[in-house]
C-alpha cells in the first residue's frame, strides 16, 4: 500500500471513529487497515490515534495531520484526473451535507437528474440542521444557510433566501393579527434554538434599511425546521421562515404571512468546502449541479 493509500485509510478511520467501520467502508480486511495505520505512524514517527476497545480518537499529532492529509489526497486525485480524457466518466465517492428540509424537499427529488449525468459517482448524502465539521467528518462539500462562522472554509455564494413572518389562521383568530412590530409584545413566537450551540435565534425585522430585533415570548422552542414549522401549524405562535419552505402551506391557507412591510433579513445560501487549493472534478460537478437546482429557490445577492 503506497503512502497516499495509507493516508486514505487514516482519513477513513479518523472520520468513522473505528478500524472495523473503516474496513467495512473501504472493503478491506480489518488487519489491512490496522497495518496501514501502523506503517503510517512508523513512517511519521508519531502516534496518530488513541485506541480503546470501543472507539478510536485522534491524538494531537493526528489532528495536525488530518487537514493536511485531506489536501494531499485531494491533490493526488486531482492530479490523476488532470491527465484523463475530459469526457471520461467521473467516478468515486462524494460526501455532501445539506440542511434536512432542503435535502428532502428540493435535492432528493432531483437526484435522478444528477445520476443520469454522472452515473459513476457514489453520493453519501447527509442531512441535518446542525453545522458539521467538514474536516473532522470528512465532508467534501456542504450547503449552508446563514452567515459562516468559520473563516477556514472556502465559500461559493449561491444567493439568498427571502424570509417571511407567518402564523396559522387558528393562532391569529385567538391572538389577533399583528399590524406592526410594536404589536409583537402581545404575541407568542415558536422559539428556534440552534442545534449546534443551543442559542435562541432572535426575532428580527428590517425597517427603514435598519435591522431591529427583540426577544419574543415562547411556550415551545424547536431545534430543527420540521418541528419549528409543525409547531406553527399547530397554532403555537409566529415563526420566521424562508418563504419557499412554507409555500404550499400558504397556498392551502394553512399559514398566513404577516407583517409584510417589515420582513426579516434575507439569509445567505452558499456551498462550502474544506480549505484546500483544488476541488476534485466530482465535487465540482455536484456543486455546479446543485447551484443550478438552487437557482429556482434563491434570489441573486444585491451588489
Amino acid at each position: 500500500m503506497d503512502r497516499i493509500d495509507q493516508l486514505r485509510v487514516f482519513l477513513r478511520v479518523a472520520q468513522s471513529g473505528g478500524f472495523s467501520v473503516a474496513a467495512d467502508q473501504l472493503g478491506l480486511p480489518r488487519p489491512t487497515v490496522s497495518l496501514a495505520v501502523q506503517q503510517l505512524e512508523s513512517r511519521l514517527g508519531a502516534r496518530l490515534f488513541n485506541r480503546t476497545t470501543r472507539r478510536v480518537s485522534l491524538t494531537r499529532d493526528g489532528e495536525a495531520l488530518l487537514e493536511r492529509a485531506m489536501a494531499l489526497v485531494a491533490d493526488s486525485e486531482e492530479l490523476e484526473q488532470q491527465f484523463r480524457p475530459s469526457g471520461e466518466m467521473l467516478r468515486g465517492r462524494l460526501r455532501a451535507e445539506l440542511p434536512s428540509r432542503i435535502a428532502r424537499r428540493i435535492v432528493a427529488p432531483r437526484l435522478p437528474e444528477f445520476f443520469a449525468l454522472h452515473p459513476g459517482i457514489e453520493l453519501e448524502l447527509g442531512s441535518s440542521d446542525r453545522v458539521v465539521d467538514l474536516v473532522h467528518e470528512g465532508i467534501d462539500c456542504a450547503l449552508r444557510v446563514d452567515e459562516l462562522e468559520s473563516s477556514s472554509l472556502v465559500a461559493r455564494p449561491l444567493g439568498t433566501f427571502r424570509l417571511i413572518h407567518a402564523a396559522s389562521p387558528g393562532y391569529l383568530a385567538r391572538h389577533g393579527t399583528p399590524r406592526m412590530p410594536a404589536d409583537l409584545g402581545d404575541h407568542l413566537a415558536v422559539g428556534y434554538a440552534s442545534p449546534g450551540n443551543g442559542r435562541a435565534t432572535p426575532w428580527e425585522w428590517l425597517a427603514d434599511g435598519r435591522l431591529h430585533s427583540r426577544t419574543m415570548t415562547s411556550q415551545v422552542s424547536a431545534n430543527n425546521a420540521e418541528t419549528y414549522i409543525a409547531c406553527c401549524l399547530a397554532g403555537l405562535g409566529l415563526i420566521q421562515i424562508p418563504e419557499f419552505d412554507v409555500r404550499e402551506h400558504l397556498e392551502r391557507g394553512e399559514l398566513v404571512a404577516v407583517l409584510p412591510d417589515w420582513p426579516p433579513p434575507a439569509m445567505p445560501v452558499q456551498m462550502v468546502y474544506p480549505h484546500r487549493r483544488h476541488l476534485s472534478r466530482r465535487v465540482q460537478a455536484f456543486s455546479d449541479w446543485l447551484a443550478g437546482v438552487m437557482a429556482g429557490y434563491v434570489e441573486a445577492e444585491r451588489p
